[in-house]
């Protein structure tokens, strides 16, 4: 959209408006703000929304923010000048049928998402939407002639998407809500905003042509994609609760060499570092069933998974991301490690990018704005490697929505050699894929439009800070001096899951310590999956006992005749234990007795299988 400044009186702008839906003219005085350029140049086309955005120049460069606060001299516009209008939606992608189409359904699809009662948004989202939002500025002594209470353009608050206060604190993304307050910043309130979910897929349903490959038309055929950077992100911190989460998770490498993968379950909380920001707060690490190697990660099927999630959301937990290890040793001595991930290679790798993005489809982020009830994802990405300083160090990635779109809709793909580098599919007979682009620089300094085939994947990548706090913090309970009860799914010696290991553990615990003993959650992992004597139904009391850090009533639980059979059970392993030891002669033939992972009988060293259920030594 084009705005050129005519004279008419010594204090009036009349503006041209070129756009996608013509040109018009407004006009205004100098004093006004730009957002009331934005309410006329809204009457003008009769839209139904502010769901576009305004542009100095022709390629969306400086953008024209809508501000109370701001006048139109603040961005320097006089006589002449030319101001640009760009649509926009939720994939950042314009096309004029869709875009025209949106504006006529926008009251009926809108309000109905907006009113639905099956999206259940996050607790986080709805205290969000309940806040503020505006940046508090002090009164300058220099600048600031009124009183005390006064405020003035100086000092006033300023909109959290306030494109200078983004500049001087250095803000590569803003915050998700930070950016709906930018879309719904208009006088109507967001009313008739929407966020769209790409689709890379043929509109099902379409009679008027026999189906792909054999036929298609404009009005079932994706639009093509130009992928842009994505402005905002759901999510702006991950914060481990504590150092020893992270080194818990970190000790399975040190021990084989080999990397490993976890569930990060946690909250999302509020994150007053950045305006109207989220944070995801991990209290926990699950280790699905892998199989991995110095190089590799291979999961594997979870039996156990749902009985995971319905185990946390009862502490008041669930899945926020995944975390994996890329570490190489460098120096043994010194424990250093290799640093290869960086600006000359790659940060996530396509591979990597494609399941980040499987990962929150599977995790969506719920948004009444959206028409499907649901808007991109927070759930987040976390790699564990090595620094410039050759140091362990964290990462914190997601992936854009357009790439989440891109791999729902199966049109990504990894490269053979460059891990750096995805590649789009071409259409087969089996599939449509629409063309995707993206923009880069040339030589001149000109951009220019490339097809993604290859496709650099840093396009498609969203920062996110990972970090430890100053003072810890613990959901489950901080110890020091005791031997932490083993992670789930690790088969190699001294990290098995089993009664003796379970003995092992509660023996360093006096009764008054049981609270602290069960406050462990790869310890109700295991007792709640146990086959031997199931526990599940009856471990609602104990979970609100460690959730609420209530001592009597965990003392109570353990009182209780299901944790007495347990005890028994543990004792009478132990003896039997104990009595194995002391028939075997010392240093006799045969070797020491084995524990069956299984069922956890004790075998004859003689043995290769176990005598009770035949599982393998």
């Amino acid at each position: 959209m084009c705005v050129y400044l005519c004279d008419n009186m010594s204090d009036r702008f009349i503006i041209r408006v070129q756009s996608p839906y013509g040109t018009r003219r407004v006009e205004l005085t100098s004093s006004d703000s730009t957002e009331t350029l934005y309410q006329k140049v809204r009457d003008a086309f009769d839209l139904s929304g502010f769901n576009f955005a305004l542009y100095k120049d022709r390629n969306n460069k400086t953008e024209i923010f809508s501000s109370r606060s701001k006048i139109l001299t603040t961005y320097k516009l006089k006589h002449g000048d030319m101001v640009f209008l760009h649509p926009m939606n939720g994939t950042g992608v314009f096309s004029r049928e869709s875009t025209v189409q949106s504006r006529r359904t926008s009251s009926t699809s809108v309000g109905s998402a907006a009113s639905s009662n099956t999206v259940v948004e996050d607790d986080v989202d709805k205290l969000l939407k309940k806040l503020d939002g505006r940046i508090e500025r002090p009164r300058d002594e220099r600048l600031c002639s009124h009183g005390a209470n006064g405020k003035c353009v100086h000092c006033s608050p300023l909109e959290p998407y306030d494109e200078q206060y983004l500049k001087e604190h250095n803000v590569k993304h803003m915050s998700f809500h930070t950016y709906l307050r930018k879309l719904t910043g208009g006088v109507d309130k967001g009313k008739f905003a929407i966020l769209e979910n790409l689709s890379c897929k043929i509109k099902a349903g379409c009679k008027d042509h026999p189906p792909w490959p054999k036929g298609i038309c404009s009005k079932c055929q994706p639009n093509a994609v130009t992928l842009n950077r994505q402005v905002y992100r759901h999510v702006d911190n991950v914060m481990f609760e504590n150092p020893q989460l992270v080194e818990r998770f970190l000790n399975y490498w040190r021990t084989t060499g080999h990397q490993r993968l976890g569930l990060l379950y946690g909250r999302y909380e509020l994150h007053k570092d950045v305006p109207l920001g989220i944070k995801a707060t991990v209290a926990a690490i699950y280790e699905p069933p892998q199989e991995s190697s110095r190089d590799t990660i291979s999961l594997l099927p979870d039996d156990r998974a749902t009985e995971v999630d319905q185990l946390a959301a009862q502490l008041g937990l669930h899945k926020v991301g995944w975390i994996f290890t890329d570490l190489i040793a460098d120096d043994i001595q010194r424990g250093t490690v290799k640093h290869f991930r960086n600006v000359s290679s790659h940060f996530l790798s396509a591979q990597e990018c494609i399941m980040a993005g499987d990962f929150q489809n599977t995790h969506p982020n719920p948004c009444r704005l959206s028409p499907d009830g649901f808007f991109g994802s927070k759930f987040v990405t976390v790699i564990v490697t090595g620094d410039v300083e050759n140091q362990v160090h964290m990462e914190g990635y997601q992936v854009s929505n357009q790439c989440m779109a891109l791999v729902r809709d199966d049109c990504l793909v990894p490269t053979r050699d460059a891990p750096e580098l995805g590649y789009v599919k071409e259409s087969s007979n089996e599939q449509y894929v629409p063309d995707v682009f993206y923009k880069e620089k040339d030589g001149y300094g000109n951009e220019v439009t490339q097809l993604a085939r290859p496709l650099p994947i840093e396009y498609l990548l969203v920062d996110v800070p990972a970090s430890t706090p100053v003072e810890p913090q613990f959901t489950f309970a901080a110890r020091e001096g005791v031997t932490a009860f083993p992670v789930e799914n690790r088969l190699i010696d001294g990290h098995i899951q089993d009664f003796t290991a379970l003995s092992s553990y509660l023996q360093q615990f006096t009764p008054s310590r049981f609270l602290e003993a069960v406050s462990d959650f790869h310890f109700l992992v295991y007792i709640a999956t146990m086959d031997t004597l199931p526990l599940k139904e009856y471990l609602s009391p104990l979970l609100d006992a460690v959730r609420n850090k209530d001592e009597g009533l965990a003392h109570e639980w353990g009182q209780s005749e299901q944790w007495a059979t347990v005890e028994q059970l543990i004792a009478a392993n132990s003896n039997a234990s104990m009595t194995s030891q002391q028939l075997r002669p010392s240093g006799g033939e045969g070797g020491a007795m084995w524990t069956c992972s299984r069922c956890t009988y004790n075998n004859e060293p003689t043995r290769t299988i176990c005598e009770i259920c035949s599982q393998a030594k």
